[in-house]
């Protein structure tokens, strides 16, 4: 099989490829470039599970970043481990024809515990004290420690959070270009994220976003020319497009006024408690799964958020298999944003009793997606936090707003204009028209197959 390598340009759409990004732009000049239909949900985790099984999240059952766990009774994100993704990966189908091929997963999700020969994901050390250090996963194990002697310590807060830059896109790269080197695997699968940090919190603002597009653009390029010297077949492509928003829909909020959340109250803060809730929100960009415990409440549901202003569509089971999405673990009602719209998982009514992981880094404890990570409150917060951290102080790192009008860019909608179509970028086109999100696996498949 030829070699390959996939790079995944997180955020790349043609509302943001031309001056900014001088090489994408001349490289394309030459080359193929097709849009992509988004998918519903139009999110990282769903879209790169499609592109590697080449089935819908009705089959693959990644209907979200994150989603409830009926047995746990628990709201469960970002989790890692790839046997939750269900259906045959497209490395254990070249495997099965040739044994000689080896599969390099460079911080595409869930890469731990996968077949990959070769693969690298951020996975920070919780120490016993409650600090949490950088670090990632690998495997083979000691990969992990070549390349931060190498690279150094993987920059996990730059990867993501207020001090989200393109450092750690960087790293990712360069992990990437070492792991070829050692190991000459015939598919490497590269996810580069630097884009998806800029556009959420600015849109697509070229005053704000141009220096962040000529990064990206710089990487893209360096990783292009590397490949293209080891004769790989390169494709760059992208899960999706981000397009500017400005209302941010309060779900949960909602709910909660109509009383059907679950609410726990300790230490004086509230917690969202799922089990105990009639009815609630997993809100993930432009899309939010209603999970229903109490069946009575069904209508009462349905009739609340069938006319919410900024609510595109609402989804049923039944209507869900439309999109491809109807799942055990899918929401009993999905709810997806207008283009200018997404969905918090705020489900507070006064901020002073929000709960303490509100205003921290916290992705696996939040029972929704939080783009205002990304944001800090005050840099002499932080610093004063810093300070104390270095002293060998007690600290907690509360320095993020909790005001979603700050929010400025999302996805997960398919309901978008064309220019925030995700991209395909090839030598040759596949096809006429545009491409569907689960046609990607035989693109990749026929690239090996030169």
């Amino acid at each position: 099989m030829r070699k390959t390598v996939v790079i995944d340009i997180v955020g790349l759409s043609t509302s943001v490829i031309g001056d900014f990004t001088p090489f994408i732009k001349n490289y394309i000049s030459t080359r193929k470039l097709q849009r992509i239909t988004p998918m519903l949900p139009a999110v990282t985790t769903s879209v790169q599970s499609t592109y590697v099984t080449g089935k819908w999240p009705s089959e693959h059952g990644i209907v979200g970043n994150g989603w409830y766990d009926a047995t746990d009774s628990e709201i469960k994100f970002w989790k890692q481990s790839n046997k939750l993704v269900q259906g045959e990966k497209i490395w254990d189908r070249a495997k099965s024809i040739d044994p000689s091929f080896t599969v390099s997963k460079m911080f595409w999700w869930y890469n731990m515990y996968s077949t990959a020969d070769y693969s690298v994901t951020p996975r920070p050390n919780y120490l016993a004290d409650g600090r949490k250090m950088p670090d990632c996963y690998s495997h083979p194990a000691e990969l992990r420690d070549e390349l931060q002697k190498e690279l150094g310590q993987f920059p996990l807060f730059q990867f993501w959070g207020p001090g989200a830059n393109v450092a750690s896109t960087k790293w990712i790269a360069d992990a990437s270009v070492y792991t070829d080197k050692k190991y000459d695997p015939t598919l490497t699968l590269i996810y580069l994220p630097h884009l998806d940090y800029c556009l959420q919190k600015y849109g697509v603002d070229f005053t704000n976003i141009s220096s962040h597009l000529l990064e990206i653009d710089k990487i893209v390029e360096d990783l292009v020319h590397y490949y293209a010297s080891k004769n790989a077949s390169v494709i760059l492509l992208s899960e999706y497009g981000i397009s500017n928003v400005d209302n941010p829909i309060h779900i949960n909020r909602i709910l909660r006024q109509n009383d059907l959340l679950g609410i726990r109250v300790e230490r004086g803060l509230e917690l969202l408690d799922a089990g105990a809730s009639k009815a609630f929100a997993v809100a993930d960009h432009q899309v939010a799964h209603i999970y229903i415990n109490d069946a009575t409440q069904y209508q009462n549901v349905l009739n609340l958020v069938s006319n919410l202003p900024g609510v595109e569509k609402v989804l049923n089971k039944e209507e869900q298999k439309n999109y491809h999405l109807d799942h055990s673990r899918s929401g009993d009602i999905v709810l997806m944003a207008s283009q200018n719209s997404w969905f918090t998982y705020y489900f507070w009514l006064d901020d002073a009793v929000a709960p303490d992981y509100a205003r921290v880094v916290d992705i696996h404890k939040k029972p929704g997606y939080d783009p205002a990570e990304l944001f800090m409150t005050s840099k002499l917060r932080a610093g004063y936090k810093l300070l104390r951290k270095k002293s060998g102080l007690r600290y907690v790192m509360d320095v993020i707003p909790l005001d979603a009008t700050l929010v400025k860019g999302s996805h997960g909608s398919t309901i978008v204009e064309e220019k925030y179509f995700p991209v395909l970028i090839t030598d040759a086109g596949v096809q006429n028209g545009e491409l569907s999100a689960t046609d990607i696996f035989d693109v990749i498949w026929n690239h090996l197959q030169q």
